[in-house]
C-alpha cells in the first residue's frame, strides 16, 4: 500500500475522465475551459499556455464555482467543462476532483500535465 496521498490521488482519478494531451485541442474546440493552476514562478520556468485561463490552485474553487461572488466570467453554470492543467498531472487530478465536489461534474485534468501538453499545442 502506498502513502495516504497516493490513495487520495488514486481515488480522485477514479472519478475523472482524464484527457490525454492529444485530446486537449478537441476539448478546447468544443468549448472546454483549459485552466492552468501552476504558480507564476513555475509558469515562468516551464512556459505559458496562451490558450489557458490562469487560475492559481489556491483560489481555483472560488473562481470556478458559478455561485461564488469572485467567480471568473467562464463560470456560468455547473455544465462547464473545466480541464485543469498543472506541471505533471498530479495536483491537477486533486484539483479537478475538488471541482467535482462543488458539483462541477465535467471537471477533469490532463494526463502528464504541461510537460505532456507542450509538445501537442501549436500556438
Amino acid at each position: 500500500m502506498g502513502s495516504r496521498i497516493d490513495v487520495v490521488l488514486e481515488n480522485a482519478r477514479t472519478r475523472l475522465a482524464r484527457l490525454s494531451a492529444e485530446d486537449v485541442p478537441a476539448a478546447i474546440r468544443r468549448g472546454a475551459v483549459l485552466v492552468d493552476i501552476r504558480p507564476a514562478a513555475q509558469r515562468a520556468i516551464e512556459g505559458e499556455v496562451p490558450t489557458a485561463l490562469i487560475i492559481e490552485r489556491n483560489v481555483l474553487e472560488w473562481r470556478c464555482d458559478p455561485t461564488s461572488e469572485v467567480r471568473v466570467p467562464q463560470a456560468v453554470d455547473d455544465d462547464v467543462e473545466w480541464v485543469v492543467l498543472c506541471s505533471e498531472g498530479y495536483t491537477s487530478s486533486l484539483a479537478a476532483a475538488a471541482l467535482q465536489d462543488l458539483g462541477l461534474h465535467r471537471a477533469t485534468d490532463v494526463v502528464g500535465g504541461y510537460h505532456a501538453l507542450k509538445g501537442v499545442l501549436v500556438y
